[in-house]
């Protein structure tokens, strides 16, 4: 049985007004820690008005910190913020432990979880941009044994060496990452022009069992954060011969490191390229509210605002108070109750789909001269034929069709349709 480290979580904030707001962010942190299989024995909590640029937290507090590592007999010191390599070189020497950050344990817990190509790739990158400035912290033992000032050791001989070594690694990552992005652009393109729907949320909200149940796909599920980390589409059909090309990706956390996100875009290029946000917040979570701002926040980072979205309240079924639920749905009136684990509500989102898909396309008539094979393969392909028939030697197609797809059809159109169409 694997020991599980012990470890410190050290946080901070600013004003009394932050407190509440830190607190969360630890009760998350040691999630993530949790997550990554460390046990979480203390929490350090500190008010301060700015950063200390060389320690953080500031000499004192680090010593107390060191102090109190000694005495609990701490493995790991956890931050909730971004460490300077410079601060992170610091503060251990000061605290004699290990000292990572909240985006380092992030890389951790992606690259225990990353299970394809496209994935371990990404956490690859992630992880070399990452440490990239932090290979003289790695080499500082060497660094001392003399030749030069400050350049001419061999530990700065190795880390040179290293440092050639990592940028051609991150060269030959990029040029695999742009080549599945490549790939998975024409593979959509194949699917033709499907309304493309996507399942947002912060992370452990439930997108993935909500996934499952709409498409009846099995996608891995579980309590745990970041349970999933690569893109899945599935084709889901509809009434009215409507089709969506439903998405389940990466969820979402709060102080998510910008360089995770650039070198997530291969998985993110779903929810960028999506018609429709399907939003899922955990209802049952006190701090909702401030989850649903940190997606919308993220989606804003990687340029996918202004779609249409679909707000869900999953987890309907563990909300203990009613009355939190009923001020929710006053609150954010468009939103759908839902409990995708025992399945309630899962049609109101089919349905709510349906309508919006619907909503994007027109119905209209087209008359065509009856040998024009050509014309009626381009009514398949981009939109949905509901019926046709032989009029005057001329056929006529009562056809569902995106704006954006009409133009070819400026010659053919005999008339909007009538509101309920002729079908076969």
């Amino acid at each position: 049985m694997q020991v599980r480290e012990k470890v410190m979580l050290v946080g901070i904030f600013k004003g009394r007004g932050g407190r509440e707001d830190a607190e969360e962010s630890m009760d998350e942190l040691a999630s993530l820690v949790e997550t990554a299989g460390g046990e979480v024995a203390i929490r350090i909590l500190q008010e301060r008005r700015s950063i200390h640029p060389a320690t953080f937290t500031g000499k004192g507090k680090v010593e107390e910190i060191g102090a109190v590592c000694e005495e609990e007999d701490i493995d790991l010191v956890v931050f909730d913020d971004d460490l300077s390599p410079a601060q992170a070189r610091n503060i251990e020497k000061l605290a004699e432990r290990r000292v990572i950050d909240r985006s380092q344990l992030i890389l951790d817990i992606f690259a225990l979880g990353a299970r394809t190509s496209v994935a371990k790739s990404q956490v690859e990158l992630a992880q070399i941009e990452y440490t990239l400035p932090r290979l003289r912290r790695m080499w500082e033992h060497l660094s001392r044994t003399g030749g030069g000032i400050g350049t001419r050791g061999p530990g700065e001989t190795q880390l040179e060496v290293d440092r050639r070594r990592i940028r051609r690694r991150m060269f030959t990552l990029k040029k695999q990452l742009g080549k599945f992005e490549q790939d998975r652009a024409v593979r959509t393109a194949k699917r033709g022009p499907f309304v493309k729907a996507s399942l947002v949320g912060y992370t452990n909200t439930g997108k993935s069992t909500l996934f499952n149940g709409v498409t009846k796909a099995n996608v891995t599920t579980g309590d745990r954060l970041f349970e999933t980390l690569d893109a899945t589409t599935r084709v889901l059909r509809l009434p009215l011969k409507e089709v969506v090309l439903l998405s389940d990706t990466v969820g979402f956390i709060r102080k998510i490191p910008h360089h995770l996100v650039a070198s997530f875009h291969a998985t993110l290029e779903c929810v960028i390229d999506a018609d429709i946000i399907i939003h899922v917040a955990d209802i049952s979570h006190p701090g909702y509210e401030s989850q649903i701002a940190t997606v919308r926040s993220v989606l804003e980072d990687i340029g996918a605002t202004g779609k249409h979205e679909i707000l869900v309240f999953n987890k309907v079924d563990m909300v203990k108070d009613e009355d939190i639920l009923k001020l929710a749905l006053r609150m954010h009136e468009e939103a759908i109750p839902l409990s995708a684990l025992y399945g309630w509500g899962v049609d109101a989102v089919k349905e709510r789909l349906l309508q919006d898909a619907l909503g994007r396309k027109e119905k209209i008539t087209v008359s065509l001269p009856p040998k024009d094979g050509k014309m009626l393969s381009y009514l398949h392909k981009y939109g949905t034929v509901l019926g046709q028939e032989l009029v005057d030697g001329r056929m006529s197609v009562v056809v569902k069709i995106e704006r954006r797809y009409m133009k070819p059809l400026a010659d053919y159109i005999e008339s909007p349709a009538p509101q309920e169409g002729t079908q076969n």
